[in-house]
């Protein structure tokens, strides 16, 4: 059975979905869970982060990694056979896009990278138009990078905001297993 690492970012809105798709993808993928340090500890109004930990621990059967020394070795030791970041925020998906490595989920990718996995990103970004824009076709041109496919979510009141399709990751994992990019972008 392949291990699929989890890593989710804070766009707190979209932990929901993103737990929903990590229990789905557990009944044909081993899980390695991973956590930016802002899901790990931040209670919002979408929910306490103590309740996300243990959906994500119970789900994928092990602890959750919420360090960057603890992500380093994913790549090296060949812990996961792909890392999808569900959900990806703007300033996550921008820090890949630029080499900065300082959370455990931009460790965990990084990790991966280095040794030619592939990296599934699952987009929930305000800014995808705007400010992050320049970053996200930078990882659309990056060998081992796929996307979920994305649209905007309201195009009247939040013009530069960017949503994958949650409900297409594990068809897009599959596909970045199989070292292809299903169309990453839909019409809204």
């Amino acid at each position: 059975m392949q291990t699929l690492g989890f890593a989710m970012c804070g766009s707190f809105c979209t932990l929901d979905k993103a737990m929903r798709q990590m229990a789905a993808l557990g009944k044909r993928y081993k899980l390695l869970p991973v956590m930016s340090t802002n899901v790990y500890e931040t209670d919002t109004r979408f929910g306490k982060a103590q309740d996300f930990i243990g959906r994500a621990q119970e789900t994928a059967g092990r602890p959750v990694i919420h360090s960057i020394v603890d992500a380093e070795p994913i790549g090296p030791q060949r812990l996961v056979d792909a890392m999808l970041v569900c959900p990806c925020t703007g300033n996550t998906l921008s820090k890949i896009a630029l080499g900065i490595t300082d959370t455990p989920v931009t460790m965990a990718v990084k990790s991966t990278l280095r040794v030619g996995l592939p990296v599934v990103i699952c987009l929930a970004s305000n800014d995808a138009l705007a400010g992050s824009g320049q970053n996200v076709l930078r990882l659309m041109n990056t060998k081992n990078v796929y996307f979920v496919p994305l649209c905007q979510d309201d195009p009247e009141k939040k013009p530069f905001s960017l949503v994958a399709d949650f409900t297409r990751l594990e068809e897009t994992a599959a596909a970045a297993l199989a070292g292809r990019q299903i169309q990453p972008v839909f019409p809204g």
